[in-house]
């Protein structure tokens, strides 16, 4: 059975074949290219499973490739996994609030590349559809239906804001999401809330959930996200 296809867009040749000689020796179909311009000219030919966008590229910047593709109905659902330099929190934040699905640093273990590809085609297979799923995680139980949370044997009272802010994350988990991000799923665009409030929102929810809520966890300089 062929293994899924992971488009590389890079342009250092040593980072290319570190990332192509691993993911080769998991059995992926993996396919490199050095510019934002090449990937989009490979995208129209080709389709793909996963793509590692390097945000530092010649030209067309990863950011700016990354705008096409998600605004584009033929490759917007393609997962993106952002590679970055550990300054560049700014751009990792716009990245994910254009669509990106995640990111790693440089330098970055292969082993924990990999680890985050797997988990982004496991979500794309799993990731429930229905927005009243129920969902189970870390002795935690999240019922949408009957606004409940329940952790161990214990009841939770929520917020209709702090319930609405639980599911979104935990529906994701180890996904990261900017505080834009969060306002928006929860609130909707036009939501007259700012990020401060978002901050203020989690330490109340960790607060209720007691130890259960350490599996919300801070990234710092970009959001929050729901540990795996």
């Amino acid at each position: 059975m062929a293994k899924e296809k992971i488009l590389v867009v890079d342009d250092e040749t040593d980072i290319l074949e570190l990332v192509s000689y691993n993911l080769t020796k998991e059995s992926f179909q993996v396919s490199c290219v050095t510019s934002g311009e090449e990937a989009l000219s490979r995208l129209k030919k080709e389709t793909y499973d996963v793509i590692l966008l390097d945000l530092m590229l010649p030209g067309r910047d990863g950011l700016d490739t990354c705008r096409i593709l998600k605004s584009n109905p033929e490759t917007c659902h393609i997962p993106v996994v952002m590679i970055t330099a550990k300054s560049e929190d700014t751009d990792v934040v716009i990245g994910l609030e254009l669509g990106a699905e995640d990111y790693v640093t440089k330098p970055f273990s292969p082993r924990v590349l990999l680890a985050r590809i797997k988990t982004i085609l496991r979500r794309k297979q799993a990731e429930p559809n229905d927005d009243k799923a129920v969902v189970s995680a870390h002795d935690m139980v999240i019922n949408p239906s009957r606004h409940e949370v329940r952790v161990g044997e214990s009841f939770v009272n929520l917020t209709a804001t702090e319930f609405s802010i639980l599911y979104f994350l935990a529906k994701r988990p180890g996904w990261v999401f900017t505080r834009e991000q969060i306002i928006d799923s929860v609130k909707g665009s036009d939501y007259p809330v700012t990020d401060r409030s978002v901050d203020v929102q989690v330490v109340g929810l960790r607060k209720k959930l007691g130890d259960a809520g350490e599996v919300i966890e801070t990234v710092r300089g970009v959001g929050y996200r729901f540990r795996e």
